[in-house]
């Protein structure tokens, strides 16, 4: 057990209450206004991880905090060699932790495929009445008919169900797959957008047994994905100061491949930590 003077952890949980409050601020800002964001909000209202619970710091299993009765408020948390540190892993919580495991492995485990092209934003509109669009506030950049060109003159390739169900009835048997949550495991893989965004929520499921850093650093990466996911839509961003990626046209697609190929190399070490917690954690439940 790795154990931290009142001072050092002090430091730390402060330095991670920063980082996230660069975007949980803002959140609640907006929130107290009633204004929307359409493409940071997502990770607040898609994600059911409340601002103040990623907030919430944790040094994750092994580690005695001296001077921290105030945990001991936390169900997780227990008194320990002098001090306070995480317990074992609940019993209840053991299906959730196998189940992550064997959907991060399996994904771990394929080649990234770069072929869709961030088209399921394009799906998600396809044929939709005006008033109906997702992102209403937001206009289209080619208007509803030219949207609707793009979505018929590409092969939709999307495997994640999560995006897949959110299609419009018109454009589901466009695609060239079929996902469900059934299917997820065999379908899921390491170069989907979406797919890389999750392991923010692998990663707050675990909480607080991983370290509060590795919550942040996949959130932080859904964050700079989801911008990605937005620029590549078919929805006009300018006012909000986002270029887009013209999917569109073969440069704007091998521009978003790039990008998504990128995010696929980040994504890796963190899942492969993620992966290694599972499995530890299992471990000790056994």
């Amino acid at each position: 057990m790795r154990v931290l003077a009142e001072d050092e952890w002090r430091a730390w949980q402060r330095d991670h209450v920063a980082r996230v409050r660069r975007w949980t601020g803002p959140y609640q800002e907006r929130r107290s206004r009633g204004e929307k964001h359409p493409v940071h909000d997502f990770l607040f209202q898609y994600y059911p991880h409340r601002p103040a619970h990623l907030e919430r710091w944790s040094p994750g299993p092994g580690v005695v905090l001296m001077g921290a009765r105030e945990f001991l408020a936390r169900p997780d948390f227990r008194e320990t060699g002098g001090g306070v540190a995480l317990g074992d892993l609940p019993a209840k919580r053991v299906p959730t932790v196998r189940a992550l495991l064997v959907l991060l492995e399996a994904t771990a485990s394929r080649p990234p495929r770069l072929s869709c092209f961030g088209l399921h934003e394009w799906a998600m509109v396809y044929r939709q009445a005006p008033g109906q669009v997702r992102h209403n506030q937001l206009p289209l950049r080619l208007g509803a008919a030219g949207t609707d060109t793009v979505v018929e003159s590409l092969e939709l390739r999307c495997g994640h169900y999560d995006a897949f169900r959110f299609f419009t009835p018109p454009a589901r048997p466009r695609n060239a797959l079929e996902p469900s949550r059934k299917r997820q495991v065999e379908l899921e893989q390491p170069g989907c957008l979406h797919a890389n965004m999750d392991l923010y929520r692998a990663a707050f499921k675990l909480d607080p047994f991983v370290p509060s850093e590795l919550v942040a650093d996949c959130f932080e990466l859904a964050v700079e994905i989801r911008e990605l996911d937005m620029r590549a839509s078919p929805y006009d961003l300018s006012g909000l100061g986002y270029s887009p990626v013209r999917i569109e046209t073969a440069r704007g697609r091998a521009e978003y491949a790039r990008a998504q190929a990128a995010f696929a190399a980040r994504a890796e070490p963190l899942r492969a930590r993620l992966i290694e917690h599972c499995r530890t954690l299992l471990a000790q439940g056994q």
